[in-house]
């Protein structure tokens, strides 16, 4: 587990949630749904955690669309800032990218 992620847990749970410009281009490119993440989140595994990120804490996780398909969401929390839980982008991870449990970057 991770610390941002820790932070994050309760601001979804509250519906404390925002989705980014970027995020919103992103879901649509990739047709994945806004519901399909928040379905997902109580399975969400972290991948990557960036708690000294500039922009503010984020953290890389694997969650599953309604149809099992893996999906990348990168959540934050702007900086300085105690809320909202942001979906900054969500995306399909890349099968030549990433290992076959979508976990760790091929090198």
């Amino acid at each position: 587990m991770s610390k941002t992620f820790e932070l994050i847990q309760p601001l979804v749970l509250r519906n404390e949630i925002l989705v980014s410009a970027h995020g919103y281009d992103e879901l649509a490119q990739d047709n994945i749904l806004a519901q399909d993440i928040l379905a997902s989140f109580h399975e969400a595994l972290v991948v990557e955690d960036y708690p000294g990120y500039a922009k503010g804490p984020c953290v890389l996780v694997l969650q599953r669309d309604k149809d099992s398909k893996p999906i990348h969401v990168l959540w934050g929390i702007p900086k300085g800032k105690a809320s909202p839980a942001v979906i900054i982008t969500a995306y399909r991870p890349d099968f030549a990218k990433w290992t076959d449990d979508f976990m760790r970057r091929k090198k």
